[in-house]
């Protein structure tokens, strides 16, 4: 486990989740002001952002420069357009169905269970998801073919999210497709085309990391599978699936179309 700087990588931690949380209580303040919490899903892909970036500059002089801008690059540019993205599809609607549900539970300050409940834990699982970001930073030795092969995995995984998103979106703009469901175009390989690319770049970042040796390797592996658990049996896919399970047409689709992974439609 030589060439891994523990000392600075174990102060990294500490202005890792100061980063996630200062991205969140900004966000809260503005949501409170706006008395509208769903803007905090912009505030997700943009404080993976604000991490790998934080990394990036406290970890100047440790890790090899190449790795460093590599991973840094890739987590920015996956951030800012889930950011961008989530925004103009949330712009002009209100509160999301999600977080009604769940501040109808608040027994008190329904700001302050929000805050406790929403952005403290969204604000921890950056962190935590983050760490192959922020080991990758940290390890010695040139950039090698296991980095690359990160890179083309993470390139698949933005492909499905920004291909299927834009497809969704194109599909939703026109009334002619008022209440039916999206099957098209990647949406005819999986359900959830924005999920699997999520769990790609994940998986990508985390070969970036393993590139820098087994200690980058040992501190992150639990990310990608706590982001893969939550995309498929957390907040995502189960989530969502459970509120479009009532709509018409979705058990035809669902029937002939793979719950996650791409695969040719049945039937």
């Amino acid at each position: 486990m030589s060439g891994f700087a523990w000392g600075a990588f174990a102060a990294n931690l500490g202005w890792a989740a100061l980063t996630a949380l200062g991205v969140m209580v900004i966000t809260f303040a503005v949501a409170v002001r706006k008395g509208m919490h769903r803007i905090v899903d912009i505030a997700w892909g943009a404080a993976f952002a604000a991490v790998a970036l934080a990394t990036f500059g406290a970890s100047a002089g440790e890790g090899d420069l190449a790795r460093r801008a590599l991973v840094t690059a890739l987590t920015v540019v996956w951030g800012l357009r889930l950011a961008v993205h989530i925004g103009r599809r949330g712009r002009g609607h209100g509160e999301d169905p999600r977080y009604e549900d769940m501040l109808g539970k608040a027994s008190g300050n329904r700001n302050l269970y929000a805050f406790r409940m929403i952005y403290l834990l969204q604000g921890a699982l950056v962190w935590l998801v983050s760490l192959p970001v922020q080991a990758a930073q940290y390890a010695g030795g040139p950039v090698s073919v296991l980095a690359w092969l990160g890179t083309a995995l993470w390139a698949v995984g933005i492909f499905f999210e920004a291909v299927g998103d834009a497809q969704k979106a194109r599909f939703k703009a026109d009334p002619a497709n008022k209440g039916r469901i999206m099957d098209r175009g990647l949406w005819r390989y999986t359900r959830h085309p924005n999920y699997f690319g999520d769990f790609c770049v994940w998986w990508g970042l985390f070969l970036i990391a393993c590139d820098g040796g087994a200690a980058p390797a040992l501190v992150s592996f639990v990310s990608p599978l706590v982001m893969s658990y939550l995309l498929i049996n957390g907040s995502g896919k189960r989530l969502l699936e459970r509120r479009m399970s009532g709509r018409p047409g979705w058990a035809e689709y669902a029937s002939r179309t793979s719950g996650f992974f791409p695969l040719p439609p049945r039937g």
